[in-house]
């Protein structure tokens, strides 16, 4: 199996590392030190090539490019092909994240109370926390059951400053 790769930097949450498959966009990843994240990919994706190719991920450059402008985009405007993989639950969950409005937030509790099990907010923040496309299924919008900001893949800093930047610049609040 041959991934292609390629960097994206932005000035809100550093790099991202972009992988697509021969399906689809398979990872968006916050960059804080290459050789972990590719020990990491390679897990995922057991004996895969890496090419350095930024050709295939195109697309979602385009997309970044309009969200970290502040363009009101969500994943339904990416009109790629997803390869994330996962659970079936997972991927319940990871489309139930596509459905959080631009700016706004949700909980882990609410999310597992409308996927049918309000006991499974731990299962949810699981599959929240196993999320491979973050901010185009916006994890990031999903938050304790007070508002308050709780795990985030790619560390708590980087979840503010994405709710920040889908609130125009203002700071995230808690709420209740």
């Amino acid at each position: 199996m041959k991934l292609r790769y390629d960097f994206y930097d932005t000035k809100d949450v550093g790099t991202l590392a972009l992988v697509a498959s021969a399906k689809g966009l398979a990872t968006i990843a916050f960059l804080d030190d290459e050789e972990p994240w590719r020990e990491k990919l390679q897990e995922r994706f057991a004996k895969a090539d890496l090419l350095h190719d930024g050709e295939p991920l195109q697309e979602i450059r385009d997309w970044l490019d309009r969200y970290f402008a502040g363009g009101h985009v969500g994943a339904d405007d990416y009109h790629g092909v997803l390869d994330p993989g996962g659970t079936q639950f997972q991927r319940k969950v990871w489309n139930r994240l596509r459905t959080i409005p631009y700016g706004q937030t949700t909980s882990y509790g609410q999310i597992a109370t409308e996927l049918g099990d309000s006991g499974a907010m731990r299962a949810v923040g699981m599959a929240n926390g196993a999320n491979p496309l973050p901010i185009l299924l916006p994890c990031h919008r999903v938050v304790g059951s007070k508002g308050e900001l709780t795990g985030f893949g790619g560390g708590l800093w980087r979840k503010s400053a994405l709710l920040e930047l889908e609130r125009g610049g203002k700071q995230y609040e808690m709420f209740g």
